[in-house]
């Protein structure tokens, strides 16, 4: 017994010898890990920018751009999209006064990604971007280090700023950018000329105030009033920007994620409880900027946008669609879309037509008179016979991915789903239910937005051919991950 004790003594030693030399291991990766971009790449970008610069067209229309951009709000959290809890009348008056796209779909049903794809027209997993970026020193942020994963946006991207700015536009953003939090990966890095707001997401620690580079306000900040001092730093710089030069403004918000802050006037009083006060504050906010653009004699020469970064998380209505944030069902990725462009965008117009957050940066750069970047492949497709309400039919599908898998491809019409797992418990009664796969699926949207009738067997051919074009993505990716053209 004696001999057998120490043995067991000896292996248990030998285990632990073994998880601390671990533990050094995955601290020393930590501590001196250095994301780095691939050689080569930030010199492709520059030539990529000089040749783009060489063929601006002096004769694009060159509007100005205001682009509000929400975080979670959800497919049935507008008025024009069908809400009878909240009110959002400022937002809505957009809708009548220019196209509600009914069909638009974020770039990913989750942050991070779906801001890469907004802002570079690509689809997030060309960038192996399936995850959220955390601040650093937090325990994710940790976690990804040690995994080896990207801790910002790779600064050899194009960014849409930075492609307007070959224009001649000005380029300002205010509120949250989520794509890195350290140099080259900084907002005024990679395109805009100025910057204010929350690098974060408003959950988490620590989420300070930066403007420009430089932190002005410390983690916590007072949220209360963030949708407040957002809106006078975006009305000054629209006021320092009008009549002088094209302007680009990406006003990104940080509500109606949660946690849930409403401004002191707000709080209390919406029949929707906070939810509906934040969302009162938010529509508010865009009458604010409205208001300004008409005041400085910019509205006529602006086109606005609103949208969302993906669906409704906890709170928060996807609509008469299926799933919500993180899910590649409808309600993770559909979300609400309004334009405005006097005199270019007719008024009161609904579109059905398919479109999403990639599509944005080719249809923005078309306008400037920029060409695409000639050494990447870009995903997006020029929307603006869509916003126009003109016949818009897609060439290519819009993709649903669950972290860097590929589970969905939209067309026109159908929505298939490959074989994946689907939660399989009963809410709180069995929270840890088991992920059950399920599909292949076809889903005829225009029918069942909800996606609860399989119409595969019906419609074989369709289905067949969705796949095998999930497959050929699939493909085409591992083959070049990064989509460079040489």
């Amino acid at each position: 017994m004696a001999a057998l004790a120490r043995v067991i003594g000896t292996l248990v030693l030998a285990l632990l010898l073994v998880a601390l030399l671990g533990l050094l291991v995955v601290a020393a990766r930590v501590a001196l890990y250095e994301q780095v971009e691939p050689a080569g790449s930030l010199e492709r970008k520059r030539l990529a920018l000089e040749r783009m610069a060489d063929g601006v067209d002096p004769e694009a229309a060159r509007p100005n751009v205001v682009l509000i951009f929400f975080d979670d709000l959800g497919y049935g959290d507008l008025g024009s999209f069908g809400s009878r809890a909240l009110a959002t009348p400022r937002i809505d008056s957009l809708a009548a006064e220019g196209i509600a796209l009914d069909h638009f779909y974020a770039a990913a049903p989750l942050c991070t990604p779906s801001r890469a794809g907004l802002l570079t027209g690509r689809w997030p997993a060309r960038l192996d971007l399936g995850h959220v970026y955390f601040p650093t020193g937090s325990n994710a942020d940790r976690i990804l280090r040690a995994l080896g994963r990207d801790v910002r946006l790779p600064a050899d991207e194009v960014l849409l700023p930075e492609a307007l700015r070959l224009a001649g536009y000005a380029t300002g953003m205010v509120g949250k950018w989520h794509l890195g939090d350290h140099s080259p990966s900084l907002p005024t890095e990679l395109g805009f000329e100025s910057y204010f707001g929350m690098l974060y997401s408003n959950d988490m620690v620590p989420a300070p105030l930066h403007r420009g580079t430089e932190e002005v306000d410390a983690h916590p900040v007072d949220q209360t009033t963030l949708v407040a001092r957002y809106d006078e730093e975006a009305i000054e710089w629209l006021e320092s920007h009008a009549g002088e030069t094209p302007f680009f403004l990406y006003y990104a918000h940080n509500f109606p994620h949660i946690p849930l802050y409403a401004s002191a006037e707000q709080a209390g009083k919406s029949l929707a409880g906070p939810y509906g006060d934040v969302m009162a504050d938010l529509d508010r906010s865009v009458g604010r900027i409205l208001d300004t653009l008409e005041r400085l004699a910019e509205a006529g020469d602006t086109l606005v946008i609103v949208t969302s970064d993906n669906g409704p998380w906890f709170q928060g209505s996807r609509g008469a669609v299926r799933g919500r944030k993180n899910m590649i069902f409808e309600g993770g990725q559909r979300v609400p879309f309004i334009a405005r462009w006097p005199g270019r965008i007719p008024r009161g117009v609904r579109s059905d037509a398919v479109t999403g957050g990639v599509d944005l940066f080719p249809t923005l750069l078309r306008l400037a008179g920029v060409p695409l970047p000639a050494d990447r492949t870009i995903d997006g497709e020029d929307l603006m016979a869509a916003l126009e309400g003109r016949a818009f039919e897609r060439r290519e599908p819009i993709f649903g991915y669950s972290g860097t898998t590929l589970l969905t491809a939209r067309t026109n019409r159908f929505k298939a789903h490959r074989r994946h797992g689907v939660f399989g418990g009963y809410g709180e009664t069995w929270p840890f239910g088991p992920m059950l796969p399920k599909g292949p699926w076809l889903f005829d949207l225009p029918r069942d937005p909800d996606e609860s009738y399989d119409v595969g067997a019906r419609h074989p051919d369709e289905l067949q051919a969705l796949l095998a074009r999930m497959d050929a993505q699939d493909e085409s990716l591992a083959r070049n991950p990064r989509g460079w053209i040489d």
